[in-house]
């Protein structure tokens, strides 16, 4: 049964805890007293231990109800990347259902002929390298926890993503090596400020990726970080997310452009990542701009993503 690793308060107190369906039990019941991060520094032997205590019947079947624990985000990355425009039919939903997301050269186009360029530049977008941007640590919040849409925010949106978290470090790493540097997998949703991700002020000199996704509570991640030995085919996994029970995402890793391992050749030729770091590959389609659909106070998400478990998120007004 697959397993995992999260946070949960106790007593008030955060502590990291091994998940297997819905039991949990604390590291501290085998004598493993360390955060998140500092379980992700030291990864290649604690995967091992994990592995021993998963099996561990007797721990489990007296382990608290994972339901019913207060949840927490599994840690703060130090680096969070994400890369955007990563499944085509995303994209092509994104600019032919919101104004908002379209530039100079998709004006004055036709229906038939503003679907045709995007399709035409995704394509090509495919045999590029990837296209990588930065999202603030600060964003993050659990799975449990209330997203905060601002007061100066008119089209907050959802983007259900696979998080890859990173388990050593990596510099100057090949696609074929790639996946060594991964510890495991997890929920994110790289909530978005539709509306500012292309200023129409004019001193733009590019998207502006500060404003349009990085406000507090923007990130909700977890529930649990599950090891990549217990995924098995990241590719072959099936991204859900629901708004007040329904259903707009529900599509699969499958149609990612630009892998895994890409992303990872890419980033880690140009900067260092380190243990812990996190990085979003993307949402694939059934956001709301592609329905003309925004989050609304009151409104609650709930995104799950195959043996990685699931998120339940409230919305709720900025206060003030």
């Amino acid at each position: 049964m697959t397993y995992g690793l999260a946070t949960v308060a106790i007593g008030g107190a955060p502590q990291a805890v091994l998940v297997r369906g819905d039991r949990f039990v604390p590291l501290a019941h085998w004598g493993e007293r360390r955060e998140l991060p500092a379980l992700l520094a030291d990864w290649e032997a604690v995967s091992a231990k994990l592995r021993e205590w998963s099996e561990d019947e007797p721990a489990l079947a007296s382990g608290g109800a994972f339901t019913n624990a207060d949840v927490q985000a599994p840690y703060r990355p130090g680096q969070v990347f994400c890369t955007g425009a990563n499944y085509k039919k995303h994209v092509v939903g994104l600019i032919l259902g919101d104004p908002s997301m379209r530039t100079a050269e998709h004006e004055n186009l036709s229906p038939e002929e503003l679907k045709s360029r995007v399709e035409a530049m995704m394509d090509q977008r495919a045999k590029a390298l990837p296209f990588v941007f930065l999202k603030l640590p600060s964003c993050v919040v659990g799975p449990r926890d209330e997203v905060v849409l601002p007061r100066n925010v008119e089209k907050p949106d959802w983007e259900l993503e696979l998080g890859v978290v990173i388990g050593k470090r990596a510099h100057h790493v090949s696609a074929a090596e790639a996946m060594d540097y991964v510890a495991g997998f997890a929920v994110v949703n790289d909530v978005t400020a539709r509306e500012h991700i292309f200023r129409r002020d004019g001193s733009a000199i590019g998207a502006d990726w500060l404003s349009g996704k990085c406000f507090p509570t923007f990130l909700p991640f977890g529930p649990m970080v599950v090891p990549k030995e217990q995924v098995g085919d990241p590719y072959e996994l099936k991204l859900t997310l629901k708004v007040n029970g329904k259903t707009y995402q529900d599509e699969s890793t499958s149609d990612m452009m630009a892998s895994i391992e890409r992303q990872i050749e890419y980033l880690s030729d140009r900067v260092v990542l380190e243990p812990g770091d996190l990085i979003c590959t993307g949402s694939p389609y059934g956001n709301g701009s592609a329905f003309g659909v925004f989050l609304k106070p009151g409104d609650v998400m709930e995104g799950t993503i195959t043996g990685l478990g699931t998120q339940h998120n409230r919305c709720v007004a900025e206060a003030g």
